[in-house]
């Protein structure tokens, strides 16, 4: 495949947030969503409602979908480390900043069940000029105990930033053909 042939297959970049913020479209329960999740108009993640509130804390009702099972009615270890990278990313977006994540430690306490109601909360330890360091958690409803838990460091996203990819990703394909 060609790099041409490439970003044709890519989502058009003017449905994207783009340099200035943006909006992304949500879902009813309030879920922002990303380029593939908007042409269903639901997360894929099973991130059902999200809210923040008057301290800051960021809150996600999330539900394991059974396509997502690993093994015998347990998620994935992918789809609990995807769903925690996603709601912890979405506090700055909450906060009307766009991100990319730099970096995300999970610990897998204990088994997620799948369509089970969970609940993640994600909070900033601290900012340190672009970058943000944040923490959450996600527990299963409705005994609260805790599954697992995340931190990571996002990193304010300039409007260069996927200009720059495709750059990088074009002296790739060309460099291959060397």
């Amino acid at each position: 495949m060609t790099s041409s042939n490439r970003r044709e297959t890519h989502t058009p970049r003017d449905v994207w947030a783009g340099s200035d913020f943006q909006e992304p479209p949500r879902t009813p329960g309030g879920v922002a969503l990303c380029g593939a999740c908007r042409v269903t108009g639901t997360c894929r993640l099973g991130v059902e409602r999200e809210h923040l509130d008057e301290a800051g804390t960021a809150w996600f009702a999330v539900s394991c979908p059974r396509d997502q099972e690993g093994g015998p009615n347990v998620a994935h270890g992918g789809w609990t480390a995807a769903v925690l990278d996603e709601c912890l990313g979405h506090l700055p977006l909450l906060n009307r900043t766009l991100s990319v994540t730099a970096e995300l430690t999970v610990s897998f306490v204990k088994p997620v069940p799948v369509e089970r109601p969970l609940r993640v909360r994600a909070w900033v330890d601290r900012r340190e000029g672009s970058r943000w360091y944040i923490s959450g958690d996600m527990v299963l409803l409705p005994g609260r105990a805790v599954i697992a838990r995340a931190s990571g460091i996002w990193v304010s996203r300039d409007p260069g930033h996927f200009d720059r990819h495709e750059q990088w990703l074009s002296e790739q394909d060309n460099a291959s053909e060397r």
